[in-house]
């Protein structure tokens, strides 16, 4: 079907109108536009064709695509004059670098892309604009270039034209061609009165996403938004709901903590989810839990907070690495984050060392590393460790470095054997067995892995 493009003069706006509304069938449709183009006759009568059938009339005049996009509200109260008149397409063409396998060169193609005068200015917060266009009949649940204008408002956090769209009859529940609803678009902190709106309207709290089976729960967990959070639990969002991948909302939350300067966001929404009812065990993408995700991510407080809601220590993935596993081999990635207590955190909660194969990651970290080997009874033989160690760090921490090779397949003293024993007989409550004790200070301390600087 070819599509028309036409001047913005208030003739061929009356033309179009006619011509979206009145023809049946393409060929007459052609015929009559080129007469009403020459008459600039109206003479409106409703179309008995269903409007998903109707021709798109495509805008291709950048001086009207620079008013939509700049909100001159006077410009386009002279341009959409008509009933009618603003339910058009914008077209609008891009150079994109484009691999021609032909001559083998990267080539500047044009692209042309699709949108909607309302989408435009939905999407830049121009309320006004919106009303004046939805007053003069463009869609407001067009989905013009694969999304709705509500889409637009609500990512962009503009709630005013949230709320004119949804007083309007905009649908609260449109998916765009990702199959997310507008509510799922709301990612970010500022997109709070968006949402609300949106559930005001109808919005359903627990419409998952079309392809990823997302809930608006499971994103506003994966972004650390405390307040979307609340809310959606609030009116009844699941906890425990499972994604595609077969993630709950707290896995998505815990696995996005990755940045440390937004711990302590990701720590209270996880601390919300646990109250709420999310279970720290479920395993997510890949076998990979709540906890594992934490210690990947080197949250110490965290881990903690799993461990202290139930989260089992001792579960692998599907590449068989447990928590402890993912802490050993980040610990070089997060200097500032503590990784010798995350460590020394999960041995004290009775994690079991998978074998010298971790040794490579955390042999760097002579503090990560003391309170690792403190937990084996004896120290295993190998030396394939000492090649992941830099050579200035080797000579910063020659003493300690010296006593684990002297010690290496050793008896190991009778007092670490003590220890050892000890920490058996407890094994997940070593945590809080050992201080229940009343022991002395340096004798708790030893017991639970404090490290020296050096292995006896």
């Amino acid at each position: 079907m070819s599509r028309d493009t036409f001047p913005f003069t208030f003739g061929t706006l009356r033309a179009l109108q006619r011509q979206r509304e009145e023809l049946e069938c393409e060929d007459r449709q052609r015929a009559m536009s080129r007469e009403f183009l020459t008459r600039k006759v109206l003479t409106p009568r409703r179309s008995s064709r269903p409007p998903a059938s109707r021709r798109h009339q495509y805008c291709r005049d950048t001086a009207i695509h620079n008013a939509l996009y700049t909100g001159d509200i006077e410009r386009l109260k002279g341009i959409f004059r008509e009933d009618g008149s603003a339910d058009v397409m914008v077209e609008t063409v891009s150079e994109e670098l484009q691999w021609s396998p032909e001559i083998g060169l990267w080539s500047l193609t044009p692209k042309k892309s699709y949108t909607s005068p309302l989408r435009i200015t939905a999407g830049r917060g121009y309320a006004e604009c919106v009303r004046h266009l939805v007053s003069r009949g463009a869609d407001p649940n067009s989905t013009a270039g694969g999304r709705g204008a509500l889409h637009d408002s609500s990512e962009g956090r503009h709630a005013e034209c949230t709320r004119v769209l949804l007083s309007r009859g905009a649908d609260p529940n449109l998916l765009d061609e990702d199959g997310r609803a507008p509510l799922h678009l709301c990612s970010t902190p500022d997109t709070f009165e968006c949402a609300k709106l949106l559930l005001e309207y109808g919005a359903h709290i627990h419409l998952p996403c079309h392809y990823t089976r997302a809930t608006p729960l499971h994103v506003a967990s994966g972004r650390g938004l405390e307040e979307h959070v609340v809310l959606y639990l609030q009116l009844g969002a699941d906890p425990c709901a499972l994604n595609r991948e077969g993630e709950t909302p707290l896995n998505a939350a815990c696995a996005a903590a990755e940045s440390p300067q937004h711990f302590g966001r990701y720590y209270r929404v996880v601390k919300i989810l646990l109250k709420a009812g999310g279970h720290p065990g479920t395993p997510g993408k890949k076998g990979h839990g709540p906890l594992h995700n934490a210690s990947a991510n080197c949250h110490l407080r965290l881990a903690e907070l799993l461990l202290d809601h139930g989260a089992t220590v001792n579960v692998t993935n599907s590449a068989g690495y447990s928590p402890l596993d993912c802490a050993l081999q980040v610990c070089m990635d997060y200097p500032k984050c503590q990784p010798h207590q995350l460590v020394q955190l999960l041995l004290n909660h009775g994690a079991i060392p998978s074998g010298t194969k971790m040794w490579r990651f955390c042999a760097a970290s002579p503090v990560v590393f003391e309170i690792l080997l403190n937990s084996y009874d004896r120290i295993p033989p190998g030396d394939k460790w000492v090649e992941s160690v830099p050579a200035e760090i080797w000579e910063e921490h020659l003493t300690f470095y010296n006593s684990v090779l002297k010690a290496t397949n050793q008896p190991r003293p009778l007092q670490h054997l003590a220890r050892c024993a000890l920490r058996k007989q407890f094994g997940v409550q070593c945590h809080k067995a050992f201080l229940d004790l009343a022991l002395p200070p340096g004798l708790t301390s030893y017991l639970l892995l404090q490290p020296e600087g050096i292995i006896h």
